[in-house]
């Protein structure tokens, strides 16, 4: 999907390495403090066909986030800093996880909700640079837990696409666009309110 920028490719491209590029966009999305893009998502379950989702994410420090999908079928995922709801109207079911409990595991949105840092909680791997001079870099928990690929920016260090994979082999990838940081946004579309006759569980009852 056609969803990178082009851009220029960086100057001292031959003596970029992981190091630089972790710090780099590390600095990057510490100085991001909201941040509003279009996705669209490809879910590969082990054994099982793909899924396609897509939507529009909102963004906000500390530990705020929004994940509207609305193709092929309405949902919701929302983070108030403190709990996660995620709401499924076909099922008229909420989905309550404390956001520390979600968080647990490093991944690509710790960081950008500026609860994790690149640079001390992953090893990186830099790749070859790509087409338009995009950066591909493997981050690796030190701690355990998914590796992600990110396809960056090499001017902005914006994160153009990343690539999830769990330890089961599962695989999440997700390209963004029409990224905008630092604007405001409503406070309201971090509040949730379960729609009545919804059916609430905690993510500790979930089979």
């Amino acid at each position: 999907m056609a969803l990178f920028l082009a851009a220029a490719p960086p100057r001292c491209a031959a003596r970029i390495d992981a190091t630089t590029v972790k710090a780099n966009l590390q600095q990057r999305y510490r100085e991001t403090n909201s941040l509003t893009a279009h996705f669209s998502e490809k879910i590969q379950p082990v054994g099982a066909p793909a899924r396609t989702r897509s939507g529009t994410l909102y963004l906000a420090k500390p530990g705020r986030m929004r994940w509207e999908f609305e193709s092929p079928e309405k949902e919701l995922l929302v983070s108030d800093g403190t709990t996660v709801f995620s709401y499924d109207p076909g099922l008229n079911q909420v989905v309550e996880t404390p956001l520390k409990q979600a968080l647990q595991a490093p991944g690509a949105t710790e960081f950008l909700l500026g609860a994790g840092d690149v640079v001390r909680d992953f090893t990186g791997t830099l790749g070859p640079i790509g087409a338009h001079g995009l950066l591909h870099l493997t981050l690796t928990p030190r701690r355990g837990g998914d590796t992600t690929e990110l396809t960056l920016d090499p001017n902005s260090y914006d994160i153009r696409a990343l690539q999830i994979t769990d330890q089961l082999g599962n695989v999440t990838s997700i390209a963004f666009s029409d990224l905008k940081k630092n604007t405001p946004i409503e406070e309201t579309l971090f509040k949730f309110s379960p729609p009545p006759g919804a059916d609430i569980v905690g993510s500790g009852t979930m089979k």
